[in-house]
């Protein structure tokens, strides 16, 4: 039986405060044109995420603009996440991030994401806001980068950066996304591909398996050209990933613009019509897994 899905990946505005040209990266819809885009791919409803790091463009999408999305929209926002800064209060690792994620928190915030600080995973400022996550109760949704030049957590190639996260916060739900995530499910990841959405058959060793299957606090997000690459690039595969992880997937789509349409919904729909995931696995990427996450 295919299902309403529901979005962990949303980008939104109450209204757009800079024309296109000037948007350095775009990044953000409103309400109604989610809204359309939704009907058009049987997406019930999403989780709104704000960008409020420098590096992550622009036109800002608020902690504020979450909130009252998912208060004026709630047929299309039903739930948001918070955005906090490493570098925020006082620049320092001991900065009591907590203060901000708790306010927020008792706003309705679920989570914090997606979290875009071009810092390293183990640089002391992100330890330190994954210290008070961890201490908040609030899941991170992070996105990789490289260095410098990029958005996005930084990590080196085969992920020990996140692995150390991982053993040194182990009750931080984290919650994997981007490129340069997605690249490494498969063995053959490498810096020359690790950007884009490699095509071809999955390799053995992919780091994104190991993560899963040996951290219970490593889950991932779908969503995106790379979350639907990875278990679409090679289908036996990625039915296969769905089946033996779908405790820890989460579906999603990250619409950035208003002709920015996902796959994944039909791979997924087709799966369960064709027999070639469960029903149990199908339901819970699409729906059971993000209620949970936000409901308890």
């Amino acid at each position: 039986m295919v299902l309403k899905k529901l979005d962990i990946h949303v980008h939104v505005q109450l209204e757009h405060e800079y024309p296109v040209h000037l948007r350095q990266r775009a990044t953000g819809l409103t309400c109604g044109e989610l809204r359309e885009m939704y009907d058009v791919t049987g997406v019930e409803k999403g989780l709104a995420l704000p960008g409020v790091s420098p590096e992550h463009g622009t036109d800002q999408l608020t902690n504020r603009d979450a909130r009252l999305a998912a208060a004026q929209y709630p047929e299309t926002i039903g739930w948001w996440f918070c955005n906090v800064d490493p570098r925020w209060l006082t620049n320092s690792p001991e900065a009591d991030l907590s203060i901000p994620m708790n306010y927020f928190k008792s706003l309705g915030a679920r989570g914090i994401g997606e979290l875009t600080a071009n810092l390293p995973f183990d640089d002391p400022l992100m330890e330190n806001l994954f210290r008070h996550a961890e201490r908040c109760g609030l899941p991170v949704l992070f996105h990789i980068g490289f260095p410098s030049y990029d958005y996005g957590v930084v990590d080196d190639l085969g992920l020990p950066r996140l692995e150390g996260a991982l053993q040194k916060f182990p009750k931080l739900r984290f919650i994997g996304h981007s490129q340069k995530w997605w690249s490494e499910i498969s063995g053959d990841c490498s810096w020359e591909n690790r950007a884009g959405n490699p095509k071809g058959p999955v390799v053995p060793g992919g780091r994104v398996i190991e993560l899963l299957r040996n951290y219970p606090n490593m889950y991932a997000d779908l969503s995106a050209g790379s979350g639907e690459n990875a278990v679409m690039r090679d289908p036996a595969f990625g039915y296969r990933f769905l089946e033996e992880f779908q405790d820890k997937l989460f579906f999603g789509v990250d619409y950035c613009t208003v002709d920015n349409y996902r796959e994944l919904s039909h791979f997924l729909d087709e799966g369960v019509e064709m027999g070639r995931i469960s029903q149990k696995a199908y339901n819970k990427i699409c729906r059971e897994n993000l209620l949970a996450l936000v409901e308890g």
